[in-house]
């Protein structure tokens, strides 16, 4: 199953929205994330997007399918620094905003 550049390219957006040195990192991951998701993390995006999108019948992968997937897919591969614990943050509401920011970024572009 071949991926599109634009789906590709949001897959490596999410995770770079999820380090905080770089940037792109989206303000939550700067404030709250002390390590974020590696290049691995956006192949396991394609890979469990591939997955989703036969499972729902289709042979191509969609943004739709990478966003569905994105917060279970690097919920384990980011780690909260002390201020997010401080906080009441948890990978979940962290992953929600910056899924939501790379989004709109993304159509507005």
């Amino acid at each position: 199953m071949l991926v599109a550049p634009h789906v590709q390219e949001m897959a490596i957006a999410l995770v770079m929205a999820t380090q905080p040195e770089q940037n792109e990192a989206h303000e939550l991951a700067r404030k709250y994330i002390r390590y974020g998701s590696s290049p691995r993390g956006a192949q396991a995006l394609v890979e469990c997007g591939r997955v989703l999108a036969l499972m729902r019948g289709r042979y191509h992968l969609s943004i739709d399918d990478i966003q569905t997937i994105a917060a279970a897919v690097l919920r384990h591969r980011i780690i909260l620094n002390f201020d997010a614990h401080a906080d009441g943050q948890t990978p979940d509401s962290i992953l929600s905003a910056i899924i939501k920011g790379v989004t709109k970024k993304a159509s507005a572009a």
